[in-house]
């Protein structure tokens, strides 16, 4: 049984925003969330953890990207969610190395 068309997006921009999304844009995230947090916690203990479940929140975000309607605006909300965990990693670094 084929795909109702009006699910299909035959347009090749919406497509392409989704996937790169998806894939650059949620590991985007995912680096930067476990960075953020390496900053401010045990920096060994997070990274050793980030081996699994970094690949656990980029499939989740993959999955959220494609659910979404419109891949420009998921690609807004990763890249602000990215800028934001950098402000966390550079306030990190700063107060934590300070002390």
């Amino acid at each position: 049984m084929p795909a109702n068309s009006k699910y299909l997006n035959p347009s090749f921009w919406p497509r392409f925003s989704k996937i790169t999304a998806a894939i650059l844009g949620g590991y985007f995230v995912s680096v930067t969330f476990h960075l953020a947090l390496a900053s401010w916690l045990n920096r060994a203990n997070v990274l050793i953890t980030m081996a699994f479940s970094g690949f656990i929140l980029w499939v989740a975000l993959m999955i959220i990207a494609f659910l979404a309607k419109s891949g420009w605006k998921i690609w807004a909300i990763y890249i602000l969610l990215s800028l934001l965990f950098c402000l966390f990693i550079y306030l990190g670094q700063t107060f934590n190395t300070a002390q």
